[in-house]
């Protein structure tokens, strides 16, 4: 009895702890993280466990306003920043977690935009920007997060300040020219300092097309044989100079000297030559490639891109962030990821293949902040989590991991032949190569690079199968595709990473330019547009005035100028021209062009208009008649449907080309491939035309069951 009277009250007096500790626990504060994306909050929440708890800004919370253009220009460019609308509930919703908070970290992305993000979070919340609350990590993995949460900073605000007067600059730029381009020209214009010089280069490029005279020149091709083997070579030069063929009777004159089948080898000349592995990859050299080897538009780049970044499941693995940050112009890769690729390289290739411990340079004038982009792990292989990405996902991951991987491994080496062939002192040269070592080539599993030529020596004798000489005419400069439009952007060192596919989409929106079979060709507008542009604002449009504006603001990024100074700078100028243009440039009537029929409704003739989106029929008795057609382009095929209507050129919302009846509504047919008028062999159903990889097209059955060889 009393020993189980002496241990009822022990009982009790142990739960009564427990109660006490639980309910302890409940009132026990968590750290708050903000961070700018919800898809990556769980995903951090979850490596950092459950003493934070973190939420998204959803990007920024504050912003100029739109209505006016709020830079008090008087008082030293000061900034009127007010709450973006519809983000009340949001920024209601972080206060009150930041109230009942133990602590407040700022996690936004690792670049100006994100530390703008940081300080104006701080403001809202009336946090201390010299607290060290604001922590960076360039890739969403583990150990990068926990890391950057050991060593907390505070807000830089040379980082905000310089894209604080990029944000001013741009908004002086635009809210100041889009007016007088609305009162002189047509409303909805704009006007951008780094949109500005894109159009301007498409336009110059344009006319060098135009004034472009072929010239025309000759090359003679031959095909030659030592014993069995055949090997190309081609004309060189005459008695032992090199010779341009400028005119048939240069051919002439060639062709005049060769009077056997026979050649001489004057000389072999063997060498070995390295091939470097490229560097990781940039922003720009991504969105350039990814444009050139998977045909993703730089908008598409960066959407696929970001969400690689942000995290995808990975089944049982749980959800990973990818990549590392994708808006970087850096090259360089940590130490740590450099090892881990070593390690993988060595593993998978073998030892040699491993360029570990090599140094990465960085390219002149690189905002340093964070790496190249990389894959977060090596070890997640394009093969091992292709079941987890979509289509498109999955082609991205792959050129980076590639181009990672490829970038830590060693040079390829060739051996090179060079053979100068001789008769009666006519040069032909014939090159050969063969891969020694494959190196870096190796992970992208090319196929055969070997251009190999029989072995030969001085003074052998080798055969002409046959001599064709073909006439060419030189061609202009290619259009700009998107790819090439960025790389001249990034030479010049005219805008960010972050602003070439906001650029290339507003120039288009604007329809200032469209694209045909990829390339960039201007509009009318674009042209009116930036011919006022060149005469009034000279400044905009000057690559080496820009390129100096750059340099400041990475100056002011880096403390070394103050930025109410460098926008100054800009603003004096400016304001000279602004108050011209506004006494001198006359109103642009952009003449309606006749369409050569009459309008159905009331019978008065149809013009040709320029609209939002491009050109349209509309009733010259506008505005008493608001009848509007759409301009359509038939391709000469009947509707393979109705039988009646003809098919017509259409455009999607997204501006991408189908084809359908002109009959719609009355009959629904549509293709995003064009019909060719001819029905299947096999089914009756119409045939198409494709597009394929590689260049050329080929005719396929709509049904899938035929196809026809591959037009070139």
């Amino acid at each position: 009895m009393v020993t189980a009277t002496t241990k009822k009250p022990a009982v009790k007096k142990t739960t009564a702890k427990k109660t006490t500790k639980k309910r302890a626990a409940t009132k026990i504060k968590k750290n708050l993280v903000i961070v700018e994306s919800p898809a990556k909050a769980k995903t951090i929440e979850k490596y950092l466990g459950r003493n934070y708890k973190v939420v998204a800004s959803v990007g920024h919370i504050r912003d100029l306003k739109k209505s006016t253009m709020s830079v008090d220009i008087e008082h030293d460019y000061e900034p009127q920043y007010i709450n973006i609308r519809g983000k009340g509930p949001l920024i209601n919703s972080l206060k009150k977690e930041a109230k009942n908070a133990k602590a407040v970290y700022l996690a936004s992305d690792p670049d100006r935009e994100g530390e703008a993000i940081a300080w104006h979070l701080a403001h809202i919340l009336g946090l201390d920007v010299k607290d060290k609350n604001r922590v960076v990590f360039n890739e969403i993995t583990k150990d990068a997060v926990k890391d950057a949460f050991k060593e907390p900073r505070s807000i830089d605000l040379d980082l905000v300040d310089a894209q604080q007067a990029r944000r001013i600059l741009d908004r002086l730029v635009g809210y100041s020219i889009s007016p007088i381009l609305w009162k002189k020209i047509k409303k909805g214009l704009s006007a951008g300092r780094v949109q500005s010089i894109a159009l301007k280069l498409i336009i110059d490029r344009e006319n060098e097309i135009n004034a472009f005279i072929p010239e025309e020149y000759w090359s003679i091709e031959g095909n030659f044989k030592k014993g069995t083997k055949k090997f190309p070579g081609s004309f060189y030069g005459l008695d032992d100079k090199k010779k341009k063929l400028h005119k048939n009777s240069d051919v002439l004159e060639v062709m005049e000297r060769l009077t056997t089948d026979e050649f001489t080898v004057n000389k072999v000349d063997k060498k070995e030559r390295r091939r470097n592995a490229p560097l990781p990859y940039t922003t720009s050299s991504l969105q350039q490639d990814s444009a050139n080897k998977i045909n993703f538009r730089a908008r598409k780049t960066m959407s696929v891109a970001q969400q690689l970044y942000e995290g995808i499941t990975l089944g049982p693995n749980g959800h990973q962030g990818l990549i590392t940050y994708m808006r970087t112009d850096s090259t360089r890769i940590s130490p740590v990821a450099q090892a881990a690729a070593a390690s993988y390289i060595v593993d998978t290739f073998g030892e040699k293949y491993s360029k570990h411990g090599s140094k990465v340079k960085n390219v002149a004038g690189a905002q340093d902040a964070h790496e190249a982009i990389r894959p977060s792990n090596v070890l997640n292989t394009p093969e091992t989590i292709a079941k987890y990405l979509d289509k498109d996902q999955l082609k991205l991951y792959r050129l980076i991991w590639n181009r990672f991987v490829a970038s830590q491994m060693t040079p390829a080496v060739f051996d090179t032949v060079k053979v100068n062939l001789s008769q009666n002192g006519v040069m032909f040269t014939a090159n050969g190569s063969q891969v020694k070592f494959d190196g870096y080539m190796a992970v992208y599993n090319d196929a055969d690079k070997n251009k190999m030529l029989p072995e030969m020596a001085e003074g052998d004798v080798v055969k002409k199968d046959n001599i064709k000489p073909e006439q060419h005419f030189t061609q202009p400069p290619a259009r700009f595709s998107e790819a090439t439009l960025i790389k001249t952007l990034e030479e010049i060192g005219v805008g960010r990473p972050s602003t070439y596919a906001p650029t290339l989409e507003t120039i288009q929106r604007r329809y200032y330019v469209k694209l045909s079979a990829k390339r960039f060709e201007p509009t009318e507008l674009g042209e009116i547009v930036n011919n006022m542009v060149v005469e009034f604002f000279p400044n905009i449009v000057n690559t080496e005035f820009t390129v100096d504006m750059e340099q400041s603001l990475d100056d002011v990024e880096h403390g070394m100028r103050q930025w109410v100074e460098v926008v100054d700078e800009f603003y004096q100028p400016f304001a000279v021209e602004l108050e011209k243009a506004e006494t001198e440039i006359e109103k642009i009537q952009i003449k309606d062009e006749p369409a050569g029929f009459d309008c159905d409704v009331c019978g008065h003739p149809m013009v040709i208009k320029l609209g939002k989106y491009g050109k349209f029929y509309a009733c010259s008795n506008f505005p008493d008649c608001r009848n509007t057609m759409a301009i359509v382009k038939e391709i000469g095929v009947v509707c393979p449907t109705c039988h009646e209507g003809q098919v017509i050129e259409r455009k999607s919302k997204r501006n991408r080309i189908f084809y359908g009846c002109a009959r719609y509504p009355d009959c629904e047919f549509t293709s995003w491939d064009k019909p060719i008028g001819r029905d299947c062999p096999k089914c009756g159903q119409f045939l198409v035309e494709k597009k394929v990889r590689g260049g050329g097209k080929q005719v396929v059955c709509s049904n899938g069951d035929y196809e026809e060889e591959k037009i070139k």
